[in-house]
């Protein structure tokens, strides 16, 4: 396969942009739709005090409820961690702090990130002091809205199923799900991909994340990667 962008590489090689201490933004439902082979090598570089964007924080042994379980992040910006039992345990224990954004809101927020909009202003949990908390309000024909700030990230990672050498993007089905949003919000975006074609085979109109948000490509071989520090 050509390779005229270089952004098709390895596993080995984008692992060199994963930091202790980092930002990361994840794609995924449940684990659907979020990258196993860089989870995996997230976990073989044993990366610490991470702080995880993403809609929930998986299930104990899928998607990113590995990274979390584990106790690699100490921060998790989510809609929701009740799939993971360990995530809850870890907050209740202290050791993992969780900010709650409501489905909808975190997704927008994501959303902001990626196209450079500060803020957006909602209604939804005004009501609820774990939403709410001591989040800015602003006042709009006297009807009070919670200052939601934009969300980015240092590395987005997202999982497709087609990608070309450029980084346009085709996903399967429901995993689409956040990968779009989250691709437009990191500073480097990577993306693991079930299968790589030449340049003018996806139609325009399959295309929902074009390239220009996409800076590495890997391929998904679902192999043990831990050759990659040996």
């Amino acid at each position: 396969m050509d390779n005229p962008f270089g952004k098709i590489t390895d596993i080995k090689q984008v692992m060199e942009h994963f930091d202790n201490g980092m930002t990361i933004m994840f794609g995924g439902f449940g684990g659907v739709g979020t990258p196993p082979s860089l989870i995996d090598a997230m976990i073989m570089k044993d990366l610490r005090q991470l702080t995880l964007i993403g809609n929930d924080a998986g299930f104990p042994q899928i998607g990113i409820g590995k990274v979390v379980s584990r106790g690699m992040a100490d921060r998790l910006i989510a809609s929701h961690i009740g799939s993971n039992p360990i995530a809850g345990k870890l907050m209740t224990d202290g050791k993992l702090s969780v900010e709650f954004s409501p489905q909808g809101t975190l997704a927008e927020r994501i959303r902001a990130g990626g196209v450079g909009i500060a803020a957006i202003l909602t209604d939804i949990g005004m009501d609820n002091e774990m939403v709410a908390g001591d989040k800015q309000i602003c006042y709009i024909d006297e009807t009070p809205y919670l200052v939601e700030t934009a969300l980015t990230a240092e590395v987005s990672i997202v999982y497709a199923k087609k990608a070309d050498p450029f980084g346009n993007l085709v996903y399967d089905k429901s995993a689409r799900n956040t990968n779009p949003l989250v691709a437009m919000a990191g500073d480097i975006t990577i993306a693991e991909v079930e299968e790589i074609v030449p340049l003018g085979d996806l139609q325009p109109g399959e295309i929902i994340t074009p390239g220009v948000f996409v800076d590495y490509i890997v391929p998904s071989v679902g192999v043990n990667w831990k050759w990659a520090w040996q």
